[in-house]
């Protein structure tokens, strides 16, 4: 049981000690703020929205986020706005009298939350031009009513110049080291090495996109959660000429902001990585670390030579992605350690691609991923290869032996139908609702002629 300090709705609550894994959503309601609704619990519909004053640079922005995915400790010493606090002196504020001009009310129930992803997109500090519908795709409309609500988000100007926007230019609240029974918060990669050695058994959560499923949809427990929230070493970001450093805390969202010269690829990535709000939460280095088969970054970052460093008991020490997995759901991650960033060499190669199959373009789950990325020398001969894919496997993996058999050769359709013959002889995926082996095989080989003919 935690009790929790925190903003909501511009004044300071004390929520009563609570069960560890209570969701800010359960606590909203049972306060009577019932605009967020219950629908999914996993982070897909949107219903629960509610908005996160996060760091943007040295100001602010609110950050669009699923309340059923975070538990109740983790929001001490933040900020955090419902969609009761938007309408102010009587008056719907902007985005609600757009959505209501529009019709893009039917029943109701889903409304509050695209009020409150469009509310965001309508204050981002660095939008240009109108409102971008896109960054409702977290948000499910159960009555079809998509048309309406995508003329309410076109027909939005500029922010006003109110409440909301001033708070914007001041800094986002510090997130202080917290210790409890059931609850860490610490802020240093020591600090939190030291609480994993004396506490063998606790589970790291940072943007809690994965673990908040595993508890509502699983319904997993755990004794005591550590968030990484506070450790401001994980949301750092650097380039210079020898690589690109991605803090393993910092969430998607903040990537593609950061690395603003990313080639296409890394844009090709992101935004078809799960929904705008889910991205607003979620990490690489939680990506990496639950060693989902199907995950998207491995298979990019793979075709890339990416390293990982990680810090434990032992010290610091940097792994290459390759060496990482080593099976199901399991890393090369020794007992209490973590990983605190990720390493992109460059070069980047002068090749490079990534693809995602799936039954939707957007927010859904690959049914197989795939990155690519060749060298070639002054003759357009081959000199490094990486065919890197995702759901074919019991883990993400690089097929050695395409790439092997690609090297100082052309480009050519000849090359791609020899690299083709090695995946089929290597990769042995599984059949499931998403997709059978047969189907896996024969997508990631097709994946190979996509990458030859856009090349």
């Amino acid at each position: 049981m935690v009790a929790v300090q925190f903003l909501l709705n511009g004044r300071p609550v004390s929520a009563p000690p609570v069960p560890l894994q209570t969701t800010l959503l359960d606590y909203l309601r049972g306060e009577g703020l019932t605009g967020a609704k219950d629908g999914c619990a996993e982070g897909e519909c949107g219903a629960c929205t509610v908005l996160l004053v996060a760091p943007h640079d040295s100001s602010s922005a609110y950050r669009a986020v699923n309340s059923c995915l975070m538990f109740l400790p983790m929001l001490a010493g933040h900020e955090i706005h419902t969609v009761e606090d938007l309408a102010r002196d009587n008056k719907l504020c902007e985005v609600q009298q757009a959505m209501a001009a529009a019709g893009g009310s039917q029943c109701g129930y889903c409304t509050p939350g695209f009020v409150m992803n469009l509310f965001a997109e309508q204050y981002r500090p660095d939008r240009a031009g109108l409102c971008d519908p896109h960054q409702m795709g977290g948000n499910l409309c159960r009555c079809t009513g998509y048309r309406p609500i995508r003329d309410a988000a076109l027909s939005l100007g500029p922010a006003p110049a109110d409440a909301f926007q001033a708070r914007l230019s001041r800094p986002s609240p510090r997130l202080l080291a917290l210790r409890s029974a059931g609850f860490s918060r610490p802020e240093s990669v020591e600090e939190c090495v030291q609480i994993l050695v004396e506490d063998p058994a606790a589970k790291l959560v940072a943007g809690g996109t994965d673990v908040g499923v595993e508890s509502n949809q699983r319904g997993s427990r755990w004794a005591h959660l550590v968030s990484l929230e506070a450790i401001e070493e994980l949301r750092e970001f650097s380039e210079n000429d020898d690589r690109v450093l991605i803090g393993a805390g910092l969430p998607f969202t903040d990537i593609l902001r950061r690395w603003w010269n990313a080639p296409a690829a890394v844009a090709e990535w992101l935004l078809t990585f799960a929904s705008p709000t889910v991205r607003n939460r979620a990490t690489l280095g939680g990506n990496l670390g639950n060693a989902s088969p199907i995950g998207d970054s491995a298979p990019l970052l793979l075709a890339l030579d990416a390293s990982l460093h990680l810090a434990g008991p032992a010290g610091r020490r940097t792994i290459l992605l390759h060496e990482f997995f080593t099976g199901y759901r399991k890393t090369a991650l020794n007992p209490a350690e973590l990983i605190t960033a990720i390493e992109i060499p460059k070069p980047i190669p002068a090749l490079w691609r990534f693809f995602k199959v799936s039954k939707r373009r957007m927010d859904d789950i690959s049914t197989v991923a795939a990155s690519m990325a060749l060298s070639f020398d002054e003759q357009r001969r081959i000199t490094r290869a990486r065919f890197a894919f995702g759901g074919v496997a019991d883990r993400s993996l690089r097929v050695l032996s395409a790439e092997e058999i690609v090297i100082g050769q052309p480009w050519t359709k000849p090359t791609v139908e020899a690299a083709q013959s090695a995946i089929a002889g290597e990769l042995k995926p599984m059949s499931d609702h998403r997709g059978s082996a047969a189907y896996r095989l024969a997508v990631a080989q097709s994946l190979v002629e996509k990458f030859w003919h856009e090349g």
